[in-house]
């Protein structure tokens, strides 16, 4: 992963943000971006006259700079009321490199969250490469948020009802201005102050909210409109993310494998069945909030590619494949929801969004209809608030609905004034598979913008266009769109898959399929075909679209043995793993360009073989193209997929 870690607290806030469903909170992949070199700091004591509006030609002086210029600006607390206290909201200004002509435009980004910004700007400025040698780079911290007027409560504990509300208190009735239809409108004084007269909104997660709600209050400064991720709000303009449980995820992963395909029933109904067996039959090393996390982390290739036949295996007896997937999810960091500085993202995500109760309603009541929700839609199925929870006294926290529970009555703020008119300006929206909004629930929204374009990343997950999960398809999409929105003509079609869902977990060298396409003898290609899916599963710990940064660097075989993982060499070293019951591997597999391995398979009968393997590793394709020797004989053979 590139850069820092974030802080695990805001990572977990920003999991129950995203997800929405998790009772044990899940962990989130998200990364922070090293720290930047010292910036200019600019600041000013001017408040802005008004929405759109500088006050008596007033530019802020990070206008004229030819570096980053880090400043401030104090804009009112209640847009609506010009003489209301006025807070700070501070930004960071990236002139575009090519200072011998003019900027061709000027992009705003938000990184999402709701969290601080600015510690974004590096990562934001090296996706956005060669676009900011002619385009200027505009980030803006949202009010209440790290350096901008934060809110602050310490003791707030995410998982406390008591520290909710006291925090609540602490801050008073001024938080309610904390919210998004709030910051846009900061976002945009900030660029009048800077003298831009229009800008390419670029909105990530979160920031795709930012990015509708200043496309409805400014439409006129807009020029264009990348979302990555959408967060979908409804008709009455409020964020409207759904509660529920993605099972059919699984599905997702499934569809596109003939192995999988041939399971014995689609993976969420499997799900289903082997929840109900748990219940009957306690496993306590597949407990059921494991299971859930397990398949809310579809988006990590080992568990999209191992999940669904894992899940098929234990139903059959086989308990091994999804015992070693549970340890894995089971093995995250544990994480607090304890900080001062949630207290900010809490006034945006609890005045921002709908939820199963009135919103003027008191905490008494939001509870008891919260509770009803749960009893009546089961928004989790085929998992119980029990199953999620346990059966302990007390009130659970299955996501931001329960934690908004103990907020007050926020003012009428929609992100999205209702029946607002979208501008006509070009759109480009992108969002993966894996996405907690689907495709169809993100098309849905970006059609609101008259003319715009939705395009669905194959096996993508949560923000696409980030992070070391981003593919040179989306960059290039994203930079060509962000160059020029007006010219951008097509839809991309990426694809981030690179691996293909398993079908089963063979217990037996009988119960692989051979490979095919050699001259080896009947059981000398059922020995090399098991050598290859131990091999193979030996290097699914390390898919380079992300893998577990938790996962050790050793581990154990399927069914005996050890990995052990030198990611300085690019290797991963067997001894005595078993990935079938009556083979035994020792050696090392290295990956590159082209993965090879020289291993020493001692089958069944005790015979003994040198087996050297080359072939493409992280590839969507159902069968694999394998190349070596086989006890000194040169080979090339088809290894299909089980």
């Amino acid at each position: 992963m590139n850069g820092n870690q974030r802080s695990i607290t805001l990572r977990a806030a920003t999991a129950l943000v995203a997800a929405g469903t998790c009772g044990t909170l899940l962990l989130s992949l998200l990364t922070a971006p090293n720290a930047a070199a010292r910036p200019t700091t600019t600041t000013t004591d001017e408040a802005t006259g008004g929405p759109g509006k500088g006050v008596s030609g007033f530019r802020h002086p990070c206008a004229a700079a030819k570096t980053r210029c880090d400043g401030e600006i104090r804009v009112p607390l209640d847009w609506g009321d010009p003489a209301s206290e006025r807070i700070t909201v501070v930004f960071a200004w990236l002139p575009g490199k090519d200072t011998s002509r003019p900027a061709s435009g000027t992009v705003l980004a938000n990184p999402g969250g709701p969290s601080p910004a600015l510690p974004a700007v590096p990562s934001l400025a090296e996706s956005l490469g060669p676009v900011l040698d002619r385009h200027n780079l505009l980030v803006v911290e949202p009010r209440g948020l790290g350096k901008s007027s934060p809110l602050l409560c310490p003791g707030l504990d995410l998982e406390r009802p008591e520290t909710v509300s006291a925090c609540a208190a602490h801050l008073g009735p001024r938080s309610r201005f904390f919210t998004a239809d709030q910051a846009v409108t900061d976002m945009d004084a900030v660029r009048d102050a800077l003298g831009v007269p229009k800008v390419t909104f670029y909105g990530i997660s979160y920031g795709t909210l930012f990015a509708q709600a200043y496309a409805t209050h400014h439409p006129g400064t807009l020029s264009g409109v990348l979302l990555d991720s959408i967060v979908p709000t409804g008709e009455d303009g409020y964020v409207t993310k759904p509660i529920r449980f993605r099972a059919d995820l699984l599905d997702v992963a499934c569809d596109p494998s003939r192995a999988c395909r041939r399971l014995p029933g689609d993976p969420s109904g499997l799900v289903s069945k082997l929840v109900r067996h748990l219940r009957a039959h306690p496993d306590p090393e597949v407990r059921l909030p494991s299971l859930s996390h397990l398949t809310n982390n579809v988006p990590l290739p080992m568990i999209g590619r191992e999940g669904s036949a894992a899940v098929a295996a234990y139903l059959d007896g086989d308990p091994l494949p999804l015992r070693r997937l549970t340890r894995v999810i089971d093995g995250a960091p544990s994480q607090s929801l304890r900080a001062a500085e949630l207290a900010g993202l809490l006034s945006y995500v609890c005045a921002d969004t709908t939820f199963p109760f009135e919103r003027a309603a008191p905490a008494e009541e939001r509870r008891r209809r919260l509770d009803r929700y749960y009893d009546r839609e089961r928004p989790f199925r085929p998992f119980t608030v029990t199953d999620l929870t346990g059966p302990a006294a007390g009130r659970p926290t299955l996501g931001m609905q329960d934690v908004c529970v103990d907020w007050p009555a926020p003012r009428v703020s929609p992100p999205v004034p209702p029946g607002a008119e979208y501008p006509r300006v070009p759109v480009l929206a992108m969002g993966g598979d894996f996405d907690s909004t689907t495709p169809a629930e993100a098309t849905a929204v970006t059609r609101r913008f008259p003319g715009s374009t939705f395009s669905r990343v194959r096996f993508a997950g949560h923000s696409v266009t980030q992070g070391a999960q981003a593919n040179e398809c989306v960059h290039d999409a994203m930079r060509a769109f962000l160059a020029d929105p007006a010219a951008f003509d097509g839809r991309p079609r990426c694809d981030e898959s690179n691996y293909r869902a398993l079908g089963s977990f063979p217990r037996t060298v009988a119960q692989v399929p051979p490979a095919r396409d050699t001259a080896l003898g009947a059981k000398e290609r059922r020995v090399l075909a098991a050598a290859f899916a131990t091999a193979a599963d030996a290097t699914a710990g390390r898919n380079p679209l992300g893998y577990p940064f938790w996962l050790p660097a050793t581990r154990e075989g399927l069914r005996g043995g050890e990995l052990t993982f030198d990611d300085k060499a690019g290797a991963v070293r067997l001894r005595d793993v078993r990935f079938v019951g009556d083979l035994t591997v020792n050696g090392e597999v290295r990956l590159g360009t082209a993965a090879t391995a020289r291993l020493t398979v001692t089958d069944g009968d005790g015979g003994s073989h040198a087996v050297e393997l080359a072939w493409k590793a992280f590839l969507a394709e159902d069968d694999t193209a394998v190349s070596g020797t086989f006890a000194g004989r040169a080979f090339t053979a088809t290894i299909p997929a089980h």
